[in-house]
């Protein structure tokens, strides 16, 4: 593989993957968070209106429940984790793609091509790795996992499917 097309068929590719992951998974925390808040926060307020309006105790209770699913929604789906990790990811690669195109140490010899591709699928290598492992961790606990069906399922699918 050339030069160019690894830096535009895989490098660019991955960057531009964990960059949309990245903002997806924080557009989604930081709703969420919002949504969670609010309702935490109007929770005094309506138990005011308990005395005077006849179901405003089972709106508190739908309130309640609202906070207590969106909280579950955070741990099942780890929407800041991702957010972040997907960032550092995209960061790294970006990087480590300047150091190359720069000439910068430690992609300053003859060699710095395959030193770039060994960084880079090493990078996403152990990005994989860690999602390998959260999908295998029901498992080991005893429940089940659905299978992955598309690339926006994880990182681990980078190098099986692309987006075109």
């Amino acid at each position: 593989m050339e030069i160019e097309q690894y830096l535009k068929e895989r490098l660019d590719d991955q960057i531009d993957w964990y960059d949309r992951k990245s903002a997806s998974n924080q557009r989604l925390y930081k709703r969420l968070r919002l949504l969670e808040v609010v309702a935490a926060a109007s929770i005094p307020f309506l138990t005011g209106f308990i005395p005077d309006l006849q179901h405003m105790s089972h709106i508190v209770a739908a309130v309640g429940v609202l906070i207590a699913v969106i909280s579950g929604v955070f741990a099942l789906f780890k929407f800041q984790e991702n957010w972040i990790e997907y960032r550092t990811t995209a960061e790294t690669l970006k990087h480590h793609k300047y150091l190359f195109l720069t000439r910068t140490s430690p992609y300053h010899d003859g060699d710095a091509f395959h030193v770039l591709v060994t960084t880079v699928e090493r990078l996403i290598s152990q990005e994989n790795s860690k999602w390998t492992e959260y999908i295998r961790q029901p498992q080991a606990e005893g429940g089940t996992v659905e299978p992955l069906t598309d690339r926006d399922e994880g990182p681990a699918l980078t190098t099986l499917h692309s987006d075109k």
